[in-house]
């Protein structure tokens, strides 16, 4: 096996929950309210359509999908999420330095160099300009035994609700997340930095319509099944786990722009506009309080 660069499973398809647009002359990323499942294959509209999202259109009869029935390629939740804290280069287009929170990786004039995050504020992790990027895989429909499709995302909800529901149900199934039957759903929140706008993020539940001892039960009769006809889960496992240590970058240079464009926009190009402070339901806050202050005057 080639060294210097990871090995990651098979990758037929994205999954995406925002898309690029282009405003004044710039492509910039845009926020949406459903998933997307694309193609790896892009055109002058952005990526194209994967078949399966149609087809997971019909499945809910709904005009907008906000939730996927998945199947885990992983047991180990590890393996199946992957995550750290990233710091691009947006005129290369390529990472600069990578954090695991504890060492970070640093790419200088003389290579990488590895720094003790809790020990110095050089750290990537404590740059303003750097993020939480996280990976997740899962299988949808049985057309690629193997084959998965990724989640890309620097959301905080998104990485820490779908690494603490791995990790749950890693536990109450006795590790036997690659046959568990889950589905991912969509969710809004919103907070004051959202000036109480809805904000989006993913979740990892137990499919519609099951509980989840009924869910354990069904993990428990597929491992069965799968160990019965030779399948072997942990050697699967140990195979991902090396992959992934081969290299310490886990997206190819083709793929590193275009993360850079979604995920990593220049400051100055921030896209969703916010109401100032000042401004509350199209009138100046300070014109409010002059108004109020006429009103109480003799």
């Amino acid at each position: 096996m080639l060294k210097g660069f990871a090995i990651t499973p098979p990758i037929v398809g994205r999954i995406s929950i925002g898309r690029i647009v282009e405003k004044n002359g710039k492509r910039l990323p845009e926020k949406d309210d459903q998933f997307t499942l694309t193609t790896q294959v892009q055109n002058h509209d952005g990526w194209m359509l994967h078949p399966a999202h149609e087809a997971q259109l019909k499945r809910s009869q709904a005009t907008k999908l906000r939730t996927i029935p998945v199947m885990l390629p992983f047991n180990d939740p590890d393996l199946n999420l992957r995550a750290e804290y990233i710091q691009f280069n947006r005129e290369t287009g390529r990472p600069v330095a990578i954090s695991d929170g504890l060492t970070c990786q640093r790419r200088t004039g003389k290579g990488m160099e590895t720094i003790t995050c809790a020990a110095t504020q050089d750290c990537c992790r404590h740059q303003s300009d750097t993020k939480p990027y996280g990976r997740l895989y899962v299988k949808i429909g049985d057309e690629d035994d193997l084959g998965v499709f990724i989640f890309r995302t620097t959301s905080y909800n998104s990485i820490r609700t779908l690494a603490a529901r791995l990790r749950y149900y890693a536990a109450v199934s006795g590790g036997l997340l690659a046959t568990l039957p889950l589905e991912l759903k969509l969710r809004g929140k919103s907070t004051t930095q959202s000036y109480r706008t809805p904000i989006y993020y993913v979740d990892l539940v137990i499919r519609d319509g099951m509980t989840l001892r009924d869910a354990i039960q069904e993990a428990r009769q597929a491992d069965a099944e799968r160990q019965a006809q030779g399948f072997d889960q942990a050697a699967l496992d140990e195979a991902a786990r090396l992959g992934f240590g081969n290299g310490s970058l886990e997206e190819t240079d083709d793929d590193l722009p275009a993360v850079a464009e979604e995920f990593f926009p220049e400051q100055q190009q921030a896209h969703i506009q916010h109401p100032t402070p000042s401004v509350i339901n199209g009138t100046n806050l300070s014109d409010k309080l002059k108004k109020k202050a006429e009103a109480v005057l003799p």
